[in-house]
């Protein structure tokens, strides 16, 4: 089994590869670093005070509607866990190729798929990562390997799940709808699908060559991620690359295709990209947190008017997966398909 990890340290990547130079566009390189991006705080969301609550949906909404993407503060996700999460993730990526091949599954809906790069090349150009995609609810799936991997995913991915409701539920107030409407017309109580991705990204000889994951936007509602201390993510606003430095013990959330699609483009997905170092490993996990895999999403009729009619049609979770990971992954080129 081939991996990017393995050949860094075996010493046969030296240079970097023809196939994993990543062609640059002017727009690339303008970074602008000094902006502020929102900060949400979990507490005040389930807080008993209902004008700090008001308060803080009010910054939900906003935080969705401009950036589509948010930091996440004391939402109760012990430090513990979440390192707990990470040291066994690298110890993953550390069994040999052989430990791994297990793992490595061939089709979309695999229980567990383990990797390197992406299905679909962009310009035959590769990405500088490895991965492990778990499929973990309405049925949770994890590596036997290494020991107690399993176990810690698991009450990580509860925990994520909980944090996530309740987001869900705010948005949907901030919204002006009813709390538990997006859990209601999703169907999130019958079977929410959750999918697992682990990214681990060697250092690299000449990072500015390559990319990690390039322009692109998440399936699903929501995808909540943590980082060990490398940064490595940078999103997109008003047409400007910003790295991401999070705070302390936060989560990065950032909003996917389907919430675009469920409000009709009113709170849009942000399109996010992956950059690698020259001196460690970066790892980052990410939980995507979408419906049932057969439900249809659509824009929420509340969400439609005579001047604001649907913006997209219809589509099973399961075919929006489908078209994702069959095309290459370019900004909101798959969201651009269902466009009405």
């Amino acid at each position: 089994m081939f991996t990017i990890k393995g050949s860094v340290e075996s010493d046969a990547v030296r240079s970097i590869p023809s196939n994993y130079i990543c062609p640059k566009t002017p727009d690339d390189s303008i970074i602008y670093e000094t902006q502020n991006v929102p900060i949400i705080d979990f507490s005040l969301l389930i807080s008993s005070n209902p004008n700090e609550r008001s308060k803080a949906i009010q910054q939900l909404g906003d935080a969705c509607r401009d950036w589509g993407f948010f930091m996440l503060i004391n939402h109760g996700v012990s430090e513990k866990l979440r390192g707990e999460v990470l040291r066994s993730t690298k110890s993953f990526f550390d069994l040999t190729e052989e430990e791994k091949r297990e793992f490595s599954g061939e089709n979309l809906f695999d229980p567990i798929r383990c990797g390197t790069s992406f299905n679909v090349m962009v310009d035959k150009t590769l990405f500088w990562r490895d991965y492990l995609k778990c499929h973990v609810h309405p049925h949770f799936h994890a590596p036997s390997k290494p020991l107690g991997f399993s176990e810690t995913l698991e009450e990580y991915i509860t925990k994520s799940r909980e944090v996530t409701g309740v987001l869900l539920k705010g948005i949907s107030l901030s919204l002006g709808l009813e709390e538990n409407y997006i859990h209601k017309r999703m169907n999130l109580e019958s079977g929410a699908h959750q999918l697992l991705v682990i990214n681990f990204y060697p250092p690299c000889p000449k990072p500015e060559d390559v990319m990690g994951l390039p322009p692109h936007t998440d399936h699903g509602l929501l995808t909540l991620l943590m980082q060990n201390d490398l940064g490595g993510l940078q999103i997109q606003h008003n047409d400007k690359w910003i790295p991401i430095q999070p705070l302390p013990n936060s989560f990065l959330i950032n909003t996917g295709d389907h919430l675009e699609i469920l409000t009709n483009g009113k709170y849009k997905s942000v399109v996010h990209r992956a950059v690698v170092n020259e001196k460690a490993a970066r790892i980052s996990v990410g939980t995507a947190h979408g419906p049932p895999i057969d439900s249809i999403v659509s824009p929420a009729p509340e969400l439609v008017q005579e001047d604001h009619p649907p913006a997209y049609r219809g589509i099973t979770y399961r075919d929006y997966l489908m078209l994702q990971q069959s095309q290459e992954l370019n900004k909101k080129s798959c969201l651009d398909r269902i466009r009405i």
